[in-house]
């Protein structure tokens, strides 16, 4: 059964706020990642965000640190588990796109407009941890409650508790941060993040959605940029969540939809045009050895192979020249490519720089995204594919296919669909509701564009916006 996002069925009709934080709102500079998609040294983890951002616009920079299970999260706990090798982000079930996810979303940024209508939640001062006690815990509870993470009965008194502790840790959950129950560095800024941003986030969002359209299948596979993070979902819940590494600022990943066709074992690497001219060419000039060194291959128009070091490069234009990286170890895309054709040339893939995931801050590559336990998914998405010398396409069949070190370009049985997202503020079906950093600064782009924000946002009362859904049963 297909289920399809998109501009023509159901109306919904919902208020959204925009012009209060067009208004009172300072939008922060986006910070900017440095470092090649796998192309020459480590990434340099940017600067950190400044202080008290009106709009998220950097990753958090609070470090992750080991804490105990708290009783009623049990399985958040296992948060940084690994399945398969792969760290997990959560255990959260509800998938961050679903049929549902733009109605919620528009529901929830009418929340937020009411809580910044009634003229917002406090401040949180200072930091905080358990222990702490006074004003600053009570305005803590009262923050927190104004999202429900309290009750109303919980929303007082200046003493800290295990029952706060737990709302710390769900409001971090739901930011995406490490769940320490600690309120500190990220989590103190995002808790000073006023309600109008907050609205906005989420209505940036329902529009965004609007205007997409995807098949929601019984298995599809989304990925969320802001968030860094790939999910596998089956018959409507995520199978498989995993840390990811997008674009850079400079070479952000693109919104696509698109289908897995084919999962490619022990891939070469064409290397982009751009790569050669601003990377390469530089360490070329420096160093004749670098290409043999890295591996890379250079061929002629006529794809046969030819000797660089008998390239005068200060004078011949790269571009003449195909630069194609040998299977193996060293390759920049590691050991598996995941196939989804798409007008953009950005695919899903493994990298030799698995370290690199352990980073807060993943926006580090060319625009395609590396994936954590990407053989994890590969199986996966294989299941039911014929051709596997074992009978099954699991996980131990795909390594000794790698460990064999020849190419195996293997086609699914059957395509999965695929979507990569901005999601900056999202509501999940049931309602809970999820912010990240604007990381390319989209939703800024969106409020400031010439001409538009003054007359789009001029009102909190006459903004209308419109999100239809349509089903195989009709609309609903």
């Amino acid at each position: 059964m297909n289920r399809t996002i998109g501009l023509r069925d159901i109306r919904i009709r919902t208020m959204t706020v925009l012009a209060a934080a067009v208004l009172c709102v300072l939008f922060a500079a986006p910070v900017r990642a440095q470092g090649a998609d796998g192309s020459g040294g480590a990434p340099t983890v940017p600067t950190p965000p400044p202080p008290e951002p009106s709009l998220p616009s950097a990753a958090p920079t609070e470090p992750p640190r080991q804490q105990e299970a708290e009783p009623e999260a049990a399985t958040r706990a296992s948060k940084a588990k690994t399945l398969s090798g792969a760290t997990m982000q959560s255990n959260d079930s509800e998938p961050t796109l679903g049929p549902e996810t733009a109605r919620a979303t528009l529901e929830a940024s009418k929340r937020y407009a009411d809580i910044a209508d009634a003229g917002g939640w406090p401040r949180v001062g200072k930091a905080l941890r358990p222990g702490s006690k006074g004003k600053a815990v009570v305005a803590l509870r009262r923050r927190l409650a104004a999202e429900s993470e309290l009750s109303e009965n919980e929303a007082s008194g200046g003493r800290w508790d295990d029952r706060l502790t737990d709302a710390v840790k769900h409001f971090q959950f739901r930011l995406g941060l490490p769940e320490t129950g600690v309120v500190s560095g990220a989590t103190l800024r995002e808790l000073n993040i006023p309600a109008t941003v907050r609205s906005r986030q989420l209505a940036l969002t329902a529009k965004r959605l609007a205007h997409k359209q995807f098949p929601f299948e019984q298995r599809y596979v989304v990925v969320n940029i802001p968030a860094a993070v790939v999910e596998a979902v089956d018959g409507d819940k995520v199978i498989h969540r995993y840390t990811a590494i997008a674009g850079e600022v400079d070479h952000p990943s693109p919104e696509i939809v698109a289908s897995i066709t084919a999962v490619n074992i022990n891939p070469t690497w064409t290397v982009p045009v751009s790569i050669i001219k601003n990377e390469m060419e530089p360490k070329i000039r420096k160093d004749p050895n670098y290409l043999s060194r890295a591996h890379i291959r250079v061929l002629d128009r006529r794809g046969h192979e030819i000797n660089p070091r008998k390239v005068d490069w200060s004078k011949e234009h790269s571009d003449s020249y195909t630069f194609r990286q040998d299977r193996g170890t060293q390759n920049s895309l590691g050991s598996l490519r995941i196939s989804m054709p798409n007008k953009h040339d950005v695919y899903m893939h493994d990298t030799p720089k698995k370290k690199l995931f352990a980073r807060v801050y993943r926006f580090l590559s060319h625009g395609c995204v590396r994936v954590e336990g990407v053989y994890d998914l590969a199986a996966w998405l294989l299941e039911g594919t014929p051709g596997s010398p074992t009978g099954r396409w699991d996980q131990a069949t795909i390594m000794q296919k790698i460990a064999d070190g020849e190419r195996d370009d293997v086609r699914l049985a059957h395509a999965v669909p695929v979507i990569w997202v901005y999601l900056t503020g999202w509501a999940s079906a049931d309602g809970t509701v999820h912010f990240r950093n604007d990381i390319y600064s989209m939703d800024k782009e969106a409020m400031l564009r010439p001409g538009r924000a003054e007359q789009r946002y001029s009102s909190y009362f006459n903004i209308k916006r419109e999100v239809r859904y349509q089903s195989s049963g009709g609309p609903s």
